[in-house]
């Protein structure tokens, strides 16, 4: 059984894989804990979703440098396995950036699996703590992409900011004009990102002259994908299949 683990600054996705196929996943919290208390919240949720295989490989992607070590001694310790990390200098994907350390370990993992599943050219919508543009060429080449403040961040800035504007739920408005302050604030943030993430999409695909295919993920890509006019595929364990890609390249020495 694989372990895949992408550690975010908001959230921890985790996947377990038997061979290709995902046999469970679930998340947690980032937050500042021991090697002890992650592993312990892990190995009770792979109790409660019943996997009772034993752990032979993991792959983990940190965008969040203080929880390295702690996952590498966490791994180390209750799998009794050593952790491989993802090294964006070492992937199978040529990197066309003028200074590809500053790429976040995210963004590569699901630029190689869009292209691995999709293939290109392509563009992979991330909807995380920051919502990310990831663009891959036709020939497998991660070209860069773009970074915007992610919708939540941007609704509680906004909510700590203003002093009568509360936070509101997220949900698609009924009507493109608010009859009061909360279905106001539900129009700008809804139409708000949709018209962000289609204006982006719509001039990346200028630069190419064939046929772009759009990817979300993300714990938002649903709801914003729905008031899209370019997202074409919704993939919400699309990092967890790179991570399992990446693995698998690694240990057949791709």
């Amino acid at each position: 059984m694989l372990l895949t683990i992408d550690i975010g600054n908001t959230t921890i996705f985790i996947g377990m894989y038997k061979g290709a196929n995902l046999a469970a996943n679930f998340s947690l919290n980032t937050a500042r804990k021991t090697e002890d208390e992650y592993g312990i919240e892990i190995l009770e949720l792979i109790k409660y979703v019943n996997i009772d295989l034993e752990i032979t490989g993991c792959i983990i992607s940190c965008v969040v440098p203080t929880l390295t070590p702690i996952f590498k001694k966490l791994v180390e310790k209750y799998f009794k396995i050593s952790p491989v990390f993802v090294d964006p200098l070492k992937v199978s994907m040529p990197i066309r950036c003028s200074n590809p350390k500053e790429i976040g370990q995210d963004r590569i993992v699901n630029a190689i699996a869009a292209y691995k599943i999709y293939g290109g050219p392509n563009i992979v919508i991330d909807f995380g703590t920051a919502t990310t543009f990831d663009v891959v060429s036709k020939e497998g080449e991660y070209l860069g992409g773009a970074i915007a403040p992610g919708i939540g961040i941007s609704i509680e800035a906004l909510s700590r900011h203003t002093a009568r504007l509360p936070k509101v739920e997220l949900v698609k408005p009924g009507s493109i004009i608010g009859k009061n302050t909360v279905e106001a604030l539900q129009v700008g943030i809804y139409y708000g990102f949709v018209g962000q993430v289609d204006e982006i999409v719509r001039r990346i695909k200028e630069e190419f002259t064939e046929e772009v295919k759009v990817i979300a993920t993300g714990g938002l890509a649903e709801f914003i994908s729905d008031g899209s006019k370019y997202i074409e595929i919704v993939n919400s364990v699309l990092i967890l299949e790179g991570l399992r890609i990446i693995y698998e390249d690694l240990k057949g020495g791709g």
